[in-house]
């Protein structure tokens, strides 16, 4: 069977045709929030509904990570490798601190509670920027049933200061975020309040001194929809949809695809030199070898 289509014949130089869309593990609930740890030779990963981290290594295979993850969504690494969070269960960020303890980045803006931070990224400075649309207090499923009390925005959070600003508040309900290899623009996607006719786009924002400006349309997911992504050093956006990953051009057009079995959720690149793609689709993790390599932190 063919793991790949092409659309554009760059695609075919970003994948290997003897390199297969491995399962490496199956049986959750619904899997995202992928982030690679190089120094560990591990994938950390969310199973949210089942409010767990898990951990995988080639050498170990599946462990728990944390069993009390409060509902844990997306994460990603700060500058100095600490694990950064997105709580849906209680409404932060938090950095996993090198002893185990976690420290809160963010809980509310101006007094009020967050809705159930999704994805973050950390910049070149050290600020986390992170989405904070209502999925996790929409039911029960994902965290806790809540009523909204906060705006479905982007922060960023400066973790020297404590500071927390808007930096993108003209979207349905950001989800994914990633931003270009030299950081002068940010992704992000809109998937909206879980109707029919929502978005399914990722929209590009010229990230400036004062913060996001000229927000556009960069690419509309079809089928499915851009949840979670990642960008590699060429800037291509890797992407996640109904029928598998995108790989999407730095001027929008479509190049390929990595066909996946089930609905994906989000990406992320590790291994030993940032070849591998880490996917987690619905029930299953699955890892597949390209000739790219990731920009950022996973």
């Amino acid at each position: 069977m063919s793991f790949f289509e092409s659309h554009d014949s760059a695609f075919d130089r970003f994948v290997l045709g003897n390199a297969p869309v491995k399962r490496l593990a199956t049986g959750f609930d619904w899997v995202e929030g992928p982030v690679w740890f190089g120094d560990h030779g591990c994938l950390l990963f969310s199973d949210i509904p089942n409010n767990v981290i898990h951990r995988w290594s080639q050498q170990d295979g599946i462990s728990t990570f944390r069993a009390d993850s409060n509902f844990s969504n997306g994460h990603t690494r700060d500058l100095q490798g600490r694990l950064v969070s997105c709580e849906h269960g209680a409404r932060r960020v938090t950095r996993t601190e090198p002893d185990g303890s976690i420290t809160v980045i963010a809980d509310n803006y101006g007094g009020k509670r967050l809705n159930s931070p999704n994805d973050v990224v950390v910049k070149s400075d050290g600020t986390i920027w992170f989405s904070d649309p209502h999925y996790g207090i929409m039911t029960d499923y994902e965290g806790f049933r809540a009523v909204s009390e906060t705006p479905l925005v982007v922060y960023r959070a400066d973790p020297g200061t404590g500071a927390l600003d808007v930096m993108v508040d003209d979207m349905n309900a950001p989800n994914g975020l990633a931003f270009s290899p030299d950081e002068s623009l940010l992704y992000v996607a809109d998937t909206g309040r879980m109707f029919e006719g929502d978005p399914t786009h990722i929209r590009v924002y010229d990230v400036t001194p004062e913060g996001c400006a000229n927000g556009r349309l960069f690419h509309d997911i079809v089928p499915g929809m851009a949840d979670g992504f990642r960008v590699d050093s060429d800037g291509n956006v890797w992407s996640s949809a109904a029928d598998g990953v995108h790989c999407i051009a730095p001027d929008g057009r479509l190049l390929g695809k990595i066909l996946v079995p089930e609905l994906v959720s989000n990406v992320c690149f590790g291994g030993r030199s940032k070849q591998e793609l880490y996917i987690t689709a619905t029930t299953s993790i699955y890892k597949v070898t390209l000739v790219r390599n990731g920009v950022q932190w996973p």
